[in-house]
């Protein structure tokens, strides 16, 4: 499906929040409504927040009495995804992997392909160190510039939302913010659920995205604290069940399948007129790295003791590796820059 003309995507944007700012019939559902009564016209960097500041549950579309068979045609769930969709390459660093988020699917998929298929056919060998297996130099070399160029490019792609939201954030609106981020407060709709993945209101999309989350960041901690073990104590790898990293390990791992697979489950199910279909390869290449991840590590656990520590250690660091080399050009920047976008919207509330 080619992309989206950008000229004609923010026109639609802006016809369409005109249309909405004159009703206001939603401004109780999240904060998208808000803050566009705040507005009274729409430049393109404005549709951008907006944009990112929408959750996508729907319940907008399906109370709209403007909505499609309607000669509005208004579709907000639909139009903010695509919009969303052009933000992700707007603000990309470098500029020329921009469309790297129209071809996330493929590109993961080449990645797995050559990545992932040497480290499968990796010979067996005894059980030992992780080290024996992939020194520690090249496991540090590797994942230390993964690591610094993810960082990087996420780092210029917020300061590039940033600066083009021109937000005048003060310290007491963080705190707010941080309770929106970390509590999806905006999927709750007042206690009821989101209207996801139909118009029937559910908890399921919430929590499920909080396993993914608080998982993602408890593997981070696991990694954080075998880091510390290692360069710091002199402890080398694997360690004992009972240890803080395998704890932590585990306790994400486990989030990250069930998050994950219950969010996929949801996909398939949802009502397709309020989605971007272009952006289906992004969010399913991320949703599947986050499970090969999470299940090849869980599996490195139980077969660490036997000969088949040395393919399924490989195929696991592989997989690490396409999902650093795809962060800041796949569905994880979604996560930044509506970060970004909460923080400027209590701003916003704070100074109004």
């Amino acid at each position: 499906m080619p992309p989206a003309d950008p000229v004609k995507l923010m026109l639609e944007g802006e016809r369409l929040m005109t249309i909405c700012n004159s009703c206001r019939y939603c401004e109780g559902y999240c904060a998208v409504f808000p803050a566009m009564e705040q507005r009274r016209e729409f430049p393109p960097a404005d549709l951008r927040y907006l944009a990112n500041l929408c959750h996508n549950c729907a319940e907008c579309y399906y109370a709209c009495q403007y909505a499609p068979p309607h000669e509005f045609a208004v579709n907000i769930p639909k139009i903010l995804a695509e919009i969303r969709l052009q933000s992700y390459e707007h603000y990309a660093w470098p500029k020329s992997f921009a469309r790297a988020f129209q071809r996330n699917g493929l590109t993961v998929s080449i990645l797995l392909a050559v990545l992932v298929t040497p480290a499968f056919l990796k010979t067996k060998q005894a059980a030992g160190t992780f080290y024996d297996i992939i020194s520690h130099a090249t496991m540090v070399t590797l994942f230390g510039l993964a690591g610094a160029l993810v960082f990087i490019a996420c780092l210029i792609g917020f300061n590039r939302f940033w600066k083009d939201s021109g937000a005048n954030v003060k310290p007491g609106a963080i705190l707010p913010a941080l309770r929106h981020i970390f509590t999806l407060e905006y999927l709750r709709s007042a206690g009821t659920g989101c209207t996801y993945p139909d118009e029937h209101h559910s908890h399921a999309r919430r929590w499920f995205h909080h396993l993914t989350f608080y998982g993602f960041l408890l593997c981070f901690a696991a990694t954080c604290v075998a880091a510390f073990y290692d360069n710091i104590l002199g402890w080398q790898a694997p360690y004992r069940v009972l240890s803080l990293p395998v704890i932590l390990g585990t306790t994400g791992g486990l989030g990250l399948l069930i998050g994950p697979a219950g969010l996929l489950a949801l996909k398939r199910k949802r009502d397709r007129a309020i989605v971007d279909p272009k952006q289906d390869g992004m969010d399913v290449a991320f949703i599947a790295l986050l499970l090969l991840t999470s299940s090849t590590g869980l599996a490195l656990l139980a077969l660490r003791e036997t000969s088949w520590m040395a393919p399924m250690l490989s195929i696991h660091l592989a997989l690490i590796l396409i999902l650093f080399l795809t962060l800041p050009y796949g569905k994880f920047v979604h996560g930044i820059y509506r970060a970004a976008a909460l923080i400027r919207y209590a701003a916003e509330r704070r100074n109004s």
